[in-house]
């Protein structure tokens, strides 16, 4: 008797296998991501557009009120902030049959760690890149990239490529880089500073950052977790950018890797191109912390992490891609700073 044509495929169960996937991609996803967690999210799901206008109020002031006097209306044509969405980022990978019977289950662990954890890098270098424009910053030529950024060692002395004075985190240099934010009506305790692991470094060899006498618990010695600094959050991560400075052209490319960069034409994250080659530069490098208020920086999300699997009966395997479509931009100029720190 024949059984007809009704039978259960990877095509009827695709929606239960994408979406297996999708729930472990998304947790990997959300696991990694640094930054992003930090500034203001706006869901644009489900919108059939390619830019998002976000009003931005301007603060106002309070009038005193008088005896038979009318009060005074307060006035405000608020910012327009236009988010582009034209980030589109995918991981995929192919499973053949084969392997996915004769490979342990940690493999499949593996590779969905590293597909969510990829989709956050990208997210996370997306938005770390916009600190280079705070404080009215320009990315307009390789000769003036974060030089509205201050340096780490006094938080006031304004980053100079050319001048080459990047310095290390210091006590002093924290207190006036929070004390810039203050001054501009940010409050202590809802800022967050996301630095590299050497600065992590840097900060546990302060001892008003970590001895018993100052943090009166000493957690930071027997622990090694930061944590909090005058009431604002710390946060490390590998995804803080990398300046790397010419010693020849004294301009500045910056990247995501310590490697230097080499040839005639190098292109940077900001698609600017710098002379490697010429006269043997050397490479003299940086790394971009950022303290900021949530206001400073906004994320955009127009497809959250969708993950999708198809078997591919001519490979004998299973594709399965996850992707992301986000926009990133700058909300309010002043209300986060770039501090420039040695590599």
């Amino acid at each position: 008797m024949a059984l007809g044509s009704g039978h259960q495929t990877t095509t009827t169960d695709s929606a239960f296998i994408a979406e297996q996937w999708s729930d472990e991609v998304i947790a990997a996803k959300e696991k990694k991501l640094a930054l992003a967690r930090l500034v203001t999210n706006i869901s644009f799901v489900g919108k059939k557009y390619d830019t998002l206008h976000i009003p931005v109020p301007g603060r106002g002031n309070a009038s005193q009120k008088l005896a038979n006097t009318q009060v005074t209306l307060v006035t405000d044509t608020a910012a327009d902030v236009a988010v582009l969405i034209d980030q589109h980022w995918e991981y995929s990978k192919m499973y053949e049959d084969i392997s996915q019977l004769q490979a342990k289950s940690s493999m499949r662990r593996f590779y969905t760690e590293d597909a969510g954890y990829a989709l956050a890098r990208k997210i996370d270098q997306a938005l770390h890149l916009l600190g280079a424009g705070l404080n009215g910053g320009s990315i307009a030529g390789a000769t003036n990239l974060y030089e509205t950024a201050v340096i780490g060692g006094d938080g006031v002395t304004a980053f100079s490529g050319s001048g080459n004075n990047g310095t290390a985190l210091t006590d002093a240099g924290l207190r006036k880089a929070i004390q810039f934010l203050e001054d501009n009506e940010y409050a202590t305790d809802e800022l967050s500073f996301v630095i590299p692991p050497v600065e992590a470094s840097v900060i546990r060899g302060i001892d008003r950052f970590t001895q018993d006498a100052f943090r009166g618990d000493g957690t930071t010695l027997v622990t090694g977790r930061i944590g909090n600094l005058y009431g604002v959050e710390v946060i490390g991560t590998s995804n803080c950018p990398w300046i790397h400075r010419n010693s020849v052209t004294s301009t500045q490319s910056v990247t995501f890797t310590s490697a230097a960069p080499t040839g005639a034409s190098f292109v940077d994250e900001f698609g600017l191109t710098v002379d490697w080659a010429t006269s043997s530069p050397t490479d003299t490098k940086y790394r971009a912390c950022l303290l900021l208020h949530k206001d400073a920086l906004a994320l955009a999300t127009q497809q959250k992490v969708r993950t999708q699997s198809q078997y591919k009966q001519e490979y004998l395997g299973t594709l399965v891609t996850a992707d992301t479509v986000f926009g990133t931009k700058e909300l309010r100029d002043y209300a986060g700073v770039a501090i420039i720190v040695p590599a």
